[in-house]
């Protein structure tokens, strides 16, 4: 492991000269400590802006064979500051020090100029709805007023085409160069799956994950915006790390269904953002019921009431329950996204996007739009 971590080190280039640090013999040792890689390399002659720029790649490309929250990289020069007894003791009486949880030790987070708030929507597990419920959180957005974009950051499954009814379309690029997104129900989107067939296997590591997050970032025309909501991939994994160290977020949003298998894999998600700093705006129990067309009640088949427990011993917001309907369901397929149907305004489940996206309007700090968000809840819930 510690030949293969020297390797891919190896070929980390040196911004200020164009040559790798290998070449330049700046690699000191490449050592793994049980489960954590300790980096030690000479950056003498190397302007902070460019260090930090180094750093990330060096994160970057090491993230291929260790987690990144259990990468240290360390200046030769710094070490040699500390010798014998004040090694040890500067050891014993400070912190380990993280370069991802360290401000000047990775490049820094950018912000997307014309969009307002930037909302990330995560599951520890695949199969709980997320990608519908980013769709028709969008789209409730959309109606509230709001100007409304979805990135598609769920490169191995990317099914917002699908559930936006633009499966077969494409995208196109302006004069500038610039990639335009497709719109769906007044909601621009850009997904992974616009550009590969929908049968075609992704079959890509991390670096490559984080090169398209940050196209689809920056080189997308997404104009003025009042949220980009973000659809990442289940788990914690390449493309959740990348999006925490290169966008400045408002936060993220967890899904999970009630039962709890779920929740064991959706409060591993919630622990890791709070690990990379991360802001967590609070959970969601979609399919919190099943909502039966025939006889109209109401069924727990997941449990009941699992995400509100998980949210008071986690000690973060509770945003509220979504339940499942056999109309939800097929609007997902048919790709007409439930929220976009106003003849579905007096059932539960509309009401409950509505309820879900007042509060995170209200968490996020986002301007109503002359309180049309506000009458739409009222008027729905009474």
């Amino acid at each position: 492991m510690d030949a293969q971590a020297t390797e891919l080190l190896g070929k980390v280039i040196n911004p200020c000269t164009g040559a790798s640090i290998a070449d330049e013999d700046r690699i000191e040792s490449v050592t793994f400590k049980g489960d954590e890689l300790v980096v030690k390399y000479k950056r003498d002659g190397i302007p902070n802006k460019e260090k930090q720029e180094m750093e990330g790649a060096m994160l970057e490309c090491l993230s291929q064979v260790c987690s990144v929250d259990d990468i240290y990289i360390l200046s030769s020069s710094t070490e040699k500051k500390l010798t014998g007894e004040q090694t040890e003791q500067k050891e014993q009486s400070e912190p380990k020090a993280a370069p991802h949880s360290h401000a000047g030790s990775l490049p820094a987070k950018k912000k997307l100029e014309q969009v307002d708030h930037i909302i990330a929507v995560a599951s520890g597990k695949g199969g709980v709805g997320k990608s519908t419920f980013t769709t028709n959180l969008a789209v409730t957005l959309k109606n509230a007023g709001y100007k409304v974009g979805v990135l598609d950051a769920d490169v191995y499954g990317p099914s917002i085409p699908m559930l936006f009814g633009k499966r077969t379309e494409k995208p196109k690029v302006n004069d500038e160069q610039k990639i335009l997104p497709l719109e769906s129900n007044g909601v621009q989107f850009i997904s992974f799956g616009l550009f590969v067939e929908e049968h075609d296997p992704v079959i890509w590591r991390g670096p490559m994950l984080g090169g398209v997050l940050k196209q689809f970032l920056f080189d997308v025309s997404w104009g003025k915006l009042d949220f980009l909501i973000i659809d990442l991939p289940p788990g914690t994994g390449d493309m959740q790390l990348s999006l925490a160290q290169t966008l400045e977020l408002d936060g993220a949003v967890v899904i999970s269904t009630p039962q709890d298998v779920a929740l064991l894999d959706a409060t591993k998600g919630l622990n890791m953002f709070k690990k990379i700093n991360v802001n967590i705006l609070g959970m969601v129990e979609n399919m919190s019921t099943f909502v039966c067309s025939s006889c109209g009640n109401e069924h727990d088949i997941f449990g009941s009431g699992g995400v509100e427990k998980a949210c008071e011993k986690l000690e973060t917001n509770y945003l509220g329950s979504i339940p499942l309907e056999l109309e939800l369901r097929l609007s997902a397929d048919e790709g007409k996204p439930y929220m976009a149907n106003e003849k579905f305004q007096d059932r539960s489940v509309y009401k409950s996007y509505v309820q879900v996206a007042n509060k995170l309007v209200k968490e996020v700090g986002a301007k109503e739009k002359k309180g049309t968000i506000s009458k739409i809840f009222n008027k729905l819930m009474n």
